[in-house]
């Protein structure tokens, strides 16, 4: 995969960047600034070359048209603010703010342009349409870094399209995502342990087919675990069960144990009356939930098996919650995976999306990890095994 290096002397030039922004927002207020942050290094290491950066970004779903509540003007005042320069941010992507904001680029200096989803063309399946746009963006600009992890499964103009247009090379958070993530799921240090969490088996049902034959240990929670559940012959109550899919994990559970693969899942949960923060709440046995409750976290003994199980493995990889960690009552069992990780010598990845929404939320040191993802979606289809378009068009 060709990295800044390979642009040579940037010295003068503009650089696009295709950054991931996609941050949490409370009206103008960014509730997690994570990604904000991860996108500095490569920033940096752009002005410090002596080059203009112009980054673009997206920011939620706004369908293709201008809405205001999808603005970046609260991520380019963040990103202005740790990078200690000011960050000019276009009233457009492709239109009369931009080209000026462009024309008027020094070196040393950034520029923003508006939400790239915008304009429909971005996310659009018309090969066509998606070039016309990423040629508007590739002119203005000397050279192409790639650094949204989170949107490099997609094909999409400012992501793959335009890194056909220009000098192109992944940036220094693409890099370390894809160097991370590939020591985890290419021949792994053994004991080689996934943590596999968040809300339907059916999100994950290409990651579990996959592990299948890599993995030494699986190690269930999240709303997904009551489908295995059931699939063993126990009832889940009112709990989240995907009844289309009991009889492919019964298939997982038979590969499982002829491939030698050990999936551990919790011996006690936590259930409750309701979905609720305040709602009232018991632990029972995973075999035993009764009618009308349901699962909502793992329980305490199933939080120590699974540190148990986390604590000699050489490679962890975390994606998906144990439980509503949104609710304190509910955040014990997601709490106890990501201690576990910390305490353990061995090499741990959490896998973007909510476990690093979790760990951050929780209060946990991220410095604890070897590596924390900045995105889920992407994390996943390399968990699967897929080629993601993002990276191939970056390859040598």
């Amino acid at each position: 995969m060709k990295t800044i290096d390979s642009l040579g002397d940037l010295t003068g030039k503009k650089v696009l960047v295709r950054s991931d922004l996609n941050v949490p927002l409370d009206g103008t207020t960014i509730t997690d600034d994570g990604r904000v942050r991860a996108s500095v290094p490569t920033i940096q290491r752009l002005l410090d070359a002596g080059a203009a950066v112009i980054v673009t970004a997206h920011l939620g779903r706004p369908g293709g048209e201008p809405k205001p509540e999808y603005s970046l003007a609260p991520a380019a005042a963040r990103l202005a603010e740790l990078l200690g320069r000011p960050v000019t941010l276009a009233e457009d992507l492709v239109g009369p703010s931009a080209e000026a904001t462009v024309a008027a680029l020094e070196p040393g200096q950034v520029a923003m342009l508006e939400n790239v989803r915008y304009d429909a063309r971005e996310t659009s399946k018309v090969d066509e349409e998606r070039e016309a746009l990423a040629a508007q963006l590739a002119a203005f600009a000397d050279a192409f870094v790639s650094d949204g992890f989170g949107v490099v499964h997609r094909k999409q103009a400012s992501v793959y399209d335009v890194a056909q247009k220009l000098p192109a090379a992944a940036g220094l958070l693409v890099q370390k995502e894809v160097e991370s993530l590939s020591r985890a799921t290419t021949d792994p240090e053994r004991p080689y342990a996934v943590v596999l969490g968040g809300s339907k088996v059916s999100d994950k049902l290409l990651v579990i087919e996959n592990l299948l034959s890599k993995a030494d240990r699986l190690l269930i929670g999240g709303g997904m675990v009551f489908t295995f559940l059931a699939a063993k012959g126990h009832s889940v109550g009112s709990s989240l069960l995907e009844e289309d899919q009991i009889d492919k994990v019964k298939g997982y559970l038979a590969t499982a144990e002829a491939n030698g693969v050990e999936i551990v899942l919790p011996e006690d949960i936590e259930v409750a009356a309701a979905f609720a923060a305040d709602a009232e709440h018991r632990t029972v046995p995973a075999s035993e939930i009764p009618d009308g409750w349901m699962g909502l976290d793992i329980g305490p003994e199933a939080g120590k098996a699974f540190a148990a199980k986390i604590a000699d493995a050489k490679t962890i990889v975390w994606n998906g919650p144990m439980g509503v960690f949104e609710f304190e009552a509910f955040a014990p069992g997601t709490a106890a995976v990501a201690q576990a990780m910390i305490d353990a010598d061995g090499f741990s990845v959490v896998g973007g999306g909510d476990s690093a929404a979790a760990v951050r939320r929780l209060g946990f040191d991220e410095a604890g990890f070897s590596h924390i993802s900045t995105g889920g979606g992407a994390s996943l289809e390399l968990l699967e095994g897929k080629v993601l378009p993002g990276l191939a068009v970056l390859e040598d």
